[in-house]
């Protein structure tokens, strides 16, 4: 073979061979930044010390309006909130594993809430197991966060406790997708969010944050009083489906500091 032919090839092989390289040089770093952060409190990294392992997240050991929280703690009853003003429906989602949790991410418009004259809109729903938000000092086996956000970058959670028994309809729909989880986003063509199903128009209301690093605060949250069910299979497979270590990824309850309960019945 001469030089003529030869130095195409070997640019090819050095181009392919470069950028396999890349692909998993990024591929690591996206795994780590998944392990910059657990749940187990003997590692160094879990959620007591979520504060100092990045500047961006102090406010999870620093903040005063920190989220999960136990929600019997000095509730107030509050007929003025009023029904929660919501109107969901079907648009195009996909399913992936986020190496701490199980989510799907609407790529459409999926529909909105509107609280005290803000309008947020959907972008996703995820589960944490066990719940986050416990009643009079119970946690629950599931928890569901559906994500709004609005135009300014404000975030509204809509959650729903659940503990052990029937199917639950929306991750029965969606348990072959969970089974078969891998790494990257898996579409699921069109979902509408109305399936989770509203089991009551009674909930909780306070302002508290992200449960997860960076912790931010100024989150509207509404947690809904009743609770649903899920079966053991369903819960078994978002744990099977996460990165090892992330199985049970509830952080522990935080401190009020004073804030509100509100409760609309």
């Amino acid at each position: 073979m001469n030089d003529a032919k030869l130095k195409p090839t070997l640019l090819i092989f050095c181009l392919i061979s470069s950028l396999t390289v890349f692909c998993r040089s990024c591929y690591a770093k996206c795994h780590d930044h998944d392990q910059e952060f657990n749940y187990d409190e003997g590692s160094g990294r879990g959620p007591s010390e979520w504060g100092s392992l990045d500047p961006n997240w102090r406010a999870c050991g620093e903040g005063k309006s920190q989220s999960p929280i136990e929600l019997y703690q000095m509730v107030k009853h509050a007929p003025e909130l009023g029904k929660l003003k919501r109107a969901y429906r079907a648009a195009p989602a996909t399913i992936a594993n986020r190496g701490h949790d199980v989510a799907v991410t609407w790529k459409g418009d999926a529909g909105k809430i509107r609280i005290n004259g803000t309008t947020y809109r959907l972008q996703q729903c995820h589960w944490h197991t066990p719940s986050e938000h416990s009643i009079y000092g119970k946690r629950f086996d599931m928890e569901l966060h559906m994500v709004h956000s609005s135009y300014d970058g404000s975030i509204a959670v809509v959650a729903f406790l659940y503990m052990f028994g029937e199917s639950d309809p929306f991750l029965s729909m969606l348990l072959p997708h969970i089974i078969s989880l891998g790494k990257g986003e898996h579409q699921l063509g069109r979902v509408n969010p109305k399936q989770i199903g509203f089991p009551s128009e009674k909930y909780y209301r306070y302002g508290g944050s992200l449960t997860t690093p960076p912790c931010t605060e100024g989150v509207i949250w509404t947690i809904f009083q009743q609770v649903k069910m899920v079966s053991p299979l369903q819960v078994q497979a978002l744990k099977n489906a996460v990165d090892p270590g992330f199985q049970m990824n509830a952080r522990p309850s935080q401190q009020l500091h004073g804030r509100s309960v509100y409760l609309y019945q």
